[in-house]
């Protein structure tokens, strides 16, 4: 069987207010909350997922916020910015809404508006020329022919791209297409769309430091349990340590550090946010594992509230 990557499943981030994060990605960039949950790690915190109107893998933002985090800072071994599709010609209007989060022109190949979260993330506008189907969610003063798409690429900072370059094309099957300065793009054909990576070489770059307001990890999207375990195989065989499976309740994922320092991420499309709520009542409601049942009623207590807005 021919196994695929097929570009980016989420990415995950680190924030601070919950409450904040909400009210920024659902209300002002119209991103809908597709899944709230809780930080396994810290059950009582917030794990918020934002995505498309059906939550799909490839538009989806993962963020962990802790209400008292330190900032974090970019820098080399890190992903440094992340990147939306928006429809052809909404620039213009998103540029006037984000006019307090300092918006302002790029100079690259398609047409993009920067900005960042009240975190300190760095984000990206993008309109391509591509064509993208995918269906944004749209409401609060964004209309359809402003609604966000998706991801569409994500930029990592690395002291040297040969070896991350190398995991990218040799097990991952992306293509190098375009090069310019110290700037390198990749893209992959398995998918349309959350399909390019760009790969940011800083010889003399400092590291970053994770924590509110960078990237935790780029996941990377395969269809099936045995494509994962296809993939989990092939990285073992370049020498690269890999945890073993993890049961993430709407994938399954395996996590390794690729050579530059980047954490990297490959889940399933399987099963789905959609296996504990409707798409209509994707995030209304706080989801939590099985085994952490017996703790609703204290979680709920301690977690900050968040609108029940579908």
């Amino acid at each position: 069987m021919n196994y695929t990557i097929a570009g980016l499943h989420h990415i995950r981030t680190i924030a601070g207010s919950a409450q904040r994060n909400y009210e920024f990605y659902t209300k002002l960039i119209g991103l809908r909350l597709v899944k709230r949950t809780i930080n396994i790690d810290d059950p009582a915190a917030y794990h918020l997922y934002y995505g498309n109107r059906t939550g799909d893998p490839g538009t989806l933002l993962s963020i962990l916020p802790w209400e008292n985090i330190g900032a974090g800072y970019v820098g080399t071994g890190m992903a440094t910015e992340i990147s939306f599709s928006v429809p052809p010609g909404s620039l213009g209007s998103w540029k006037e809404r984000l006019l307090p989060y300092n918006a302002r022109y790029g100079e690259k190949d398609e047409e993009i508006l920067y900005f960042n979260d009240p975190d300190g993330l760095n984000l990206n506008l993008i309109t391509s020329g591509e064509k993208d189907t995918r269906q944004g969610w749209y409401g609060d003063g964004i209309p359809e022919a402003m609604a966000i798409k998706g991801l569409h690429s994500v930029s990592l900072a690395v002291k040297s791209i040969e070896e991350t370059a190398r995991i990218l094309t040799d097990i991952f099957g992306y293509s190098l297409i375009d090069r310019k300065g110290n700037k390198s793009r990749f893209i992959t054909d398995a998918t349309e769309n959350a399909n390019i990576i760009d790969l940011v070489e800083m010889p003399d770059g400092p590291a970053g430091y994770v924590a509110g307001g960078t990237v935790h990890h780029v996941a990377f999207r395969v269809n099936s349990e045995s494509a994962l375990g296809f993939f989990r195989e092939k990285i073992l065989s370049h020498g690269l340590s890999i945890t073993p499976k993890t049961d993430a309740v709407y994938f399954s994922s395996f996590y390794f550090r690729e050579p530059g320092g980047i954490l990297f991420e490959l889940a399933s499309d399987t099963p789905g946010l959609t296996t504990d709520e409707t798409v209509e009542e994707l995030g209304s409601h706080l989801k939590l594992p099985a085994r952490f049942e017996y703790m609703r009623d204290k979680l709920e207590d301690v977690l900050p509230p968040l609108p029940d807005r579908r």
